[in-house]
């Protein structure tokens, strides 16, 4: 492992000391090892649309909204060759929250997430993407 040294002005550092607190990081290169992290992955999925990605798709619905429910559950079986698995909860008599776990082609399930939390009736939606390919840099946490 290598050493470098960066500079940070006064509000950032503290800033970013509270971040590492708040996030439970043992010190600060390890949180900026995973801010590092985070972006190259973010970079090469941007850069490779082919790349492999997975994704965690979250989003709230009203399911009194007309047809809604069932465009939701149509578009996820046309899409069955990236979604290895939804979670369908009833959080009270008008909403649902679901979240669709994707895998594939990163533009390609890119594009599915978006499609799916810009449904008229999605009230709230979030997608996480990080890279599937297990041969890049790994992340890893030791907890002697």
């Amino acid at each position: 492992m290598e050493r470098i040294t960066i500079s940070l002005e006064e509000d950032l550092l503290a800033a970013f000391d509270e971040l590492v607190g708040r996030a439970g990081y043992e010190n600060r290169s390890e949180a900026v090892r995973d801010l590092v992290r985070h972006r190259l992955e973010e970079e090469r999925l941007a850069g490779d649309p082919s790349a492999r990605a997975l994704a965690c798709v979250s989003y709230v619905y009203n399911h009194h909204q007309r047809e809604l429910a069932r465009r939701l559950t149509g578009a996820q079986h046309l899409h069955h060759h990236l979604t290895l698995s939804t979670l369908h909860v009833h959080l009270d008599d008008e909403n649902c929250l679901e979240v669709m776990l994707l895998q594939g082609a990163a533009d390609s399930v890119r594009d599915f997430a978006q499609a799916t939390i810009a449904q008229r009736g999605v009230r709230y939606g979030n997608i996480h993407m990080v890279p599937s390919d297990l041969s890049a840099p790994s992340h890893r946490h030791d907890h002697g």
